[in-house]
């Protein structure tokens, strides 16, 4: 288990630099935190379900060849349940707490090296759903292991 939770988090920085990556571009750009993380979600599901099924959990049919739609879903499904909870505590972490008030010192230094787009809006928003990857990371390795892809 130790060394699928490996493959897993291996696939995981892949998906990671995927999601977190379209959600930082698109807020740089100033879409909304709750649409960003859903096209970073989507994106990353794909991704994650062609390695987990090839690399990590190799979830064969009878004929020796990828289960397909079902196991797709399924992972969609399990990335589902981390998405909501990423997305709950992005609002938490955003709007509730306010944590982008606490990025105003670091803006600050930012603007005053040019960098307008790093304001305290795009720093919280950033810094939220780094936060979150130590709760999501861990849900989504035991939702996909012992649902998604649970052998028979």
């Amino acid at each position: 288990m130790i060394s699928q939770f490996l493959k897993f988090a291996l696939v995981g920085v892949l998906n990671t630099l995927i999601s977190e990556g379209v959600y930082v571009l698109l807020i740089f750009f100033r879409v909304h935190y709750l649409p960003a993380g859903f096209i970073g979600f989507s994106l990353s599901v794909v991704n994650a379900y062609f390695w987990s099924s090839r690399y990590v959990f190799r979830e064969e049919g009878e004929d020796g060849k990828p289960t397909g739609w079902k196991v797709f879903g399924k992972t969609y499904l399990a990335y589902f349940w981390g998405y909501l909870v990423n997305a709950g505590l992005l609002v938490f972490w955003i709007d509730i707490l306010d944590i982008c008030r606490w990025m105003k010192p670091l803006e600050a230094r930012f603007l005053s090296l040019g960098w307008k787009r790093f304001d305290a809006r795009f720093l919280g928003s950033a810094l939220a759903a780094g936060i979150n990857l130590l709760i999501t990371v861990p849900m989504n390795f035991v939702i996909n292991k012992y649902w998604a892809y649970k052998k028979k």
